[in-house]
């Protein structure tokens, strides 16, 4: 193979959306997997909506996600004089012509071939006029648009998909396209080719939804006589209702800067995003980067939708159970030690945690987040569910103070009684935690489950966790003696 170089073409109109990442994802996969170059390629043409913050934040996204390129980024406008001298190649080589018919005579043309009911497509009027009518109508000052030739002739254009295999489409079916603006500002058809020509492109992987550019394209590709590169159509992504997933119709829950504010971790929305429309051919789900790299292929990209089963109104599972799922993976099987400075930007985030506690309470940091991160799904559980952990001003989980603590009345006098207990102790260990909590039960007349049910729900603030005898000795004699002297306040209004 040659060298394999791609390209990530976003327009600056909007966020990076899971859509749009999920495509330079894939590119740069197969970049990596050959040893060649992404192309980071801005298409700014659009001047009315392309703003620097969306530019901002598409950066800010890949390098988020950890996505690197090679080469850029470069931004379309910066070659606009390029893109006119294509066109004006093409209209010199009788590739394309100047079209003069006006919006309302194509309006007409539209609405006649509807009340027909056959299809309305450019039917050539300005195809073959001569150089005196050209000359005439540029002398009057007629506005006109450039079009392409489009080949009359029996035949198909064809090429070889690497996702949905062979496709063609005649060239009877395909109209003289527009590829310059009456303002004289080529369009995307043409832009796009000339960058791909000038940037080397070898293969485009993008979306199903560019197929009806294809074909145009190839033909622009063929008239300019350059090599056209490789396609690969990859499928949408689709939600419940089978809609397309679109920043305008889904807001901010496909946008990649929404799960980074809700505590994801990169490598995992990366996951997830890959297996959003490709499948390794077995039944793995989780990778690490050479993994991936190493299993990626353009073949197995599915050639139907994706489904992305997003939720609206769950605020702790907000996003598909599967994304979920993989960094609820990601999050308890990482190395702590590289879990532990996200968990420490959060918390700081939260006012939970400060910098200057990082060498004092290293070891204890770490012990806490294996001891509790098992049943956590993002990083916004440490300061939320694990806020007691890191804080005295804490909520209990209204189930644990429900269940644990306002059936049992009784405990809003034996919890105090317990801390007397544990803080006679000249050492509060697990063992000697649960030899006294077992005593202090059966001398009360209780189900041991009791007492240390709602001492997990005053020290921890949750309904579950960790073996409570080892979190008495975790937090501490002091801070546990604390808490379960605390506890009355909890019964005040129950």
């Amino acid at each position: 193979m040659s060298e394999v170089r791609v390209r990530f073409p976003p327009s600056p109109t909007g966020y990076l959306h899971i859509g749009g990442a999920r495509t330079a994802i894939y590119n740069w996969l197969y970049a990596k997997k050959h040893h060649g170059k992404l192309i980071l390629r801005i298409e700014d043409t659009d001047a009315d909506r392309s703003t620097q913050e969306s530019i901002d934040g598409i950066i800010k996204g890949l390098e988020w996600l950890g996505i690197d390129w090679d080469e850029g980024p470069y931004f379309q406008t910066e070659f606009a004089a390029d893109h006119i001298e294509k066109a004006e190649r093409l209209l010199a080589e009788g590739h394309a012509y100047k079209c003069f018919c006006t919006k309302e005579e194509l309006d007409a043309k539209r609405e006649a071939a509807m009340a027909a009911k056959k299809q309305f497509g450019y039917d050539g009027t300005c195809r073959d006029l001569s150089a005196e009518k050209v000359a005439a109508n540029e002398a009057a000052g007629t506005p006109h648009v450039v079009r392409f030739k489009v080949p009359r002739k029996d035949g198909v254009v064809a090429y070889d998909d690497k996702v949905l295999g062979r496709i063609e489409r005649k060239y009877s079916e395909i109209e003289d396209f527009v590829i310059v603006r009456s303002n004289g500002k080529p369009l995307y058809l043409l832009c796009n080719v000339v960058d791909d020509i000038r940037d080397r492109i070898s293969h485009i992987i993008r979306g199903q939804d560019h197929m009806t550019n294809t074909t145009r394209q190839i033909l622009i590709y063929d008239a300019l006589g350059s090599k056209i590169p490789v396609f690969a159509h990859m499928p949408l992504t689709l939600d419940l209702k089978k809609a397309k997933i679109s920043k305008r119709s889904h807001g901010e829950i496909v946008a990649v800067h929404f799960y980074q504010e809700h505590g994801f971790l990169p490598w995992a929305l990366v996951n997830f995003l890959v297996l959003l429309g490709w499948n390794p051919g077995d039944d793995r789900e989780f990778f690490s980067k050479e993994e991936l790299i190493e299993a990626f292929t353009l073949e197995r990209i599915n050639k139907s939708a994706s489904i992305f089963n997003y939720r609206k109104d769950d605020p702790k599972f907000f996003t598909d159970p599967k994304a979920i799922s993989i960094n609820a993976h990601y999050l308890r099987t990482m190395p702590v030690e590289e879990l532990s400075p996200l968990v420490k930007e959060e918390l700081v985030a939260a006012g939970l945690w400060d910098k200057s506690y990082d060498n004092e309470k290293k070891e204890w940091f770490e012990k806490t987040l294996e001891m509790i991160r098992e049943r956590f799904h993002t990083l916004k559980d440490f300061s939320a569910e694990g806020c007691a952990y890191f804080s005295d001003d804490f909520e209990i989980d209204e189930k644990a103070l429900n269940k644990n603590l306002h059936k049992h009345p009784e405990l809003k006098e034996l919890l105090p009684q317990l801390a007397d207990r544990f803080e006679a102790l000249p050492e509060l260990t697990a063992t000697e935690a649960e030899r006294i909590a077992r005593e202090f039960a059966e001398e009360k007349e209780l189900k041991v489950g009791i007492p240390i049910n709602a001492s997990r729900a005053v020290i921890t603030g949750q309904i579950k966790g960790p073996s409570m005898f080892e979190l008495f000795e975790h937090f501490g004699r002091e801070k546990v003696v604390a808490r379960l002297r605390n506890a009355p306040k909890y019964f005040e209004n129950s």
